[in-house]
Formats: structure tokens, C-alpha cells, sequence
């Protein structure tokens, strides 16, 4: 497993909300919908993030509590956070989505001559069809 994330601590095996940090996870998601900037959220939330630190904080999925982890943030603000994030970084022209680029490729098509010979040898019997070919490409 990995770190435990802010707000939780484990006891015992198990992990359990650390209330003072959880109170500030809250608040950094309600200042955030509230308005402010990341950094600014994290600031009057008491926490020392930059503006990468509280979106990928706001960002984290184990808020909403899953098998290990319970809930700290209920799903409306999660979900009113993620599309705050999009809709802030579409206004300011940010699309932080990869768009993979297309790769054209030749289409290629083989015609072959008809097969008369074989041999026992597969290296001679590769290069004799090899030779057969009369075009590789449209």
C-alpha cells in the first residue's frame, strides 16, 4: 500500500480519520467552491500546499471512502470539485487532457506471384517467396 493519505492515520491496521486534518480536507474542498484559488483554499485551510498539492488532494478518490478508507468528503462536493476544476480550466484556455496523435500509416497490400517451388531448407524456401512478391504498397 502506499501513504496514507491527509486525514487519515492507522490504528490498529485499519485506517481511521484523524478530525482535525479531516476538518481541514473539508475545508479546503468548501473554500475552493466557495471561490478561491487552489493555493488560497489550501492557505485558509491551514494547509501548506501549492496549487498542484490541493488539486491532487481534492482530487483523491479515497475522500469518498472505499474499502479501507471512510469517508471524508460526500460525493456532491467531490463531484461539484472535479467539475469546478474543469470548468476553471477551460475558461483559462488549460486543457491538461492528452490527446494522443494520430499516426498515418501506408495502407500496404501483397500480391504474389504463384507458388511452384518448394524447398526443405526454410530460410531458401522464405526467400523464394519473398521473391514472389510483385507490390507492396498501393
Amino acid at each position: 500500500m502506499g501513504h496514507t493519505p491527509y486525514g487519515y492515520r492507522i490504528e490498529n491496521g485499519k485506517a481511521v480519520i484523524d478530525e482535525a486534518a479531516a476538518f481541514q480536507v473539508r475545508d479546503l474542498y468548501k473554500n475552493y467552491l466557495s471561490g478561491l484559488s487552489l493555493t488560497n483554499a489550501a492557505k485558509e485551510a491551514g494547509l501548506n500546499l501549492l496549487h498542484s498539492g490541493a488539486k491532487r488532494m481534492m482530487l483523491n478518490r479515497h475522500y469518498l471512502g472505499d474499502d479501507f478508507y471512510p469517508a471524508i468528503i460526500d460525493p456532491a462536493s467531490f463531484n461539484a470539485v472535479s467539475t469546478e476544476l474543469s470548468k476553471r480550466s477551460a475558461q483559462l484556455g488549460r486543457s491538461n487532457h492528452y490527446i494522443a496523435p494520430i499516426i498515418k500509416r501506408p495502407p500496404t497490400a501483397f500480391r504474389l506471384g504463384d507458388i511452384t517451388e518448394n524447398y526443405e531448407n526454410p530460410v531458401r524456401q522464405a526467400e523464394y517467396l519473398y521473391s514472389l512478391i510483385e507490390s507492396e504498397v498501393k
